[in-house]
């Protein structure tokens, strides 16, 4: 190789020595604006979670977020409520220990009960039996 060849070698690599130096600063500056903007993202994540586990809304106040929580499962309850109570009303057979206790006080299914004897009959049963046992007896139209 002749001299001035390896001037050029010379000058290349050094001109390839400032760039790599140059790439490696650019890479640096990358890099710490990188972790600037995690710690921003994960400052971020924590406000919003903060938020979802204190119940409010962006703009609203945190008691009201409580406040409608406490509504939703209310009117969640409720409407448990008449879900099962619209079970109980679509009823429209007797129950087979209504029939029962039908037969064995009645005569005719169409005759009115003497409310004596069906409190009489009623005894053996719980307090809720007896209530629903007549709840279906007056949907029925058989007690007043």
């Amino acid at each position: 190789m002749n001299e001035e060849m390896m001037q050029q070698v010379m000058a290349t690599a050094e001109r390839l020595a400032n760039a790599a130096e140059t790439l490696d600063r650019v890479l640096e500056k990358l890099d710490a604006q990188q972790e600037a903007l995690n710690a921003k993202v994960e400052r971020i994540v924590a406000a919003v979670e903060d938020r979802l586990t204190d119940g409010s809304e962006t703009n609203a106040d945190p008691s009201e977020g409580r406040k409608l929580q406490e509504r939703v499962a209310e009117l969640e309850k409720i409407n448990e409520e008449l879900k099962a109570q619209a079970t109980r009303m679509a009823r429209k057979t007797l129950s087979p220990l209504v029939s029962a206790l039908l037969s064995k006080t009645s005569n005719e299914i169409g005759d009115k009960l003497d409310p004596a004897a069906l409190d009489k009959t009623l005894q053996a049963l719980t307090v809720e039996q007896r209530i629903a046992v007549k709840a279906e007896m007056a949907r029925a139209g058989m007690i007043e």
